[in-house]
């Protein structure tokens, strides 16, 4: 008896697509994987990152809310400062290891 080749496949549902998606939309971004990638190594407040990675705070504090709401980034307060730090494992290692994969063309 042949076996059906799609036997044991189960379909994505809309809410994991959607994620996904966005996941990826939010790595395909320059600034967004200049700034994961900076928080990967450590945590930084806005005017760090900003100082950093030469990017105006206005511009990493857009980039931060859409990261953060994607669960990408965590923050911590200490008195006034927030602190940033990467808040998803999984795609941290997903990043290190494509661009280990990009260094090693």
């Amino acid at each position: 008896m042949e076996k059906n080749k799609n036997e044991g496949y189960k379909e994505l549902d809309e809410d994991t697509l959607f994620i996904v998606s966005q996941t990826f939309k939010a790595l395909s971004d320059p600034t967004r994987l200049r700034i994961l990638y900076l928080l990967f190594q450590n945590e930084y407040s806005v005017n760090q990152i900003a100082d950093t990675l030469q990017l105006k705070q206005s511009n990493v504090s857009h980039q931060l809310r859409y990261l953060k709401g994607l669960r990408l980034v965590k923050f911590r307060r200490e008195g006034t400062t927030i602190y940033y730090s990467h808040d998803d494992q999984h795609v941290m290692k997903m990043l290190d290891q494509t661009i280990h994969h990009a260094l090693h063309q």
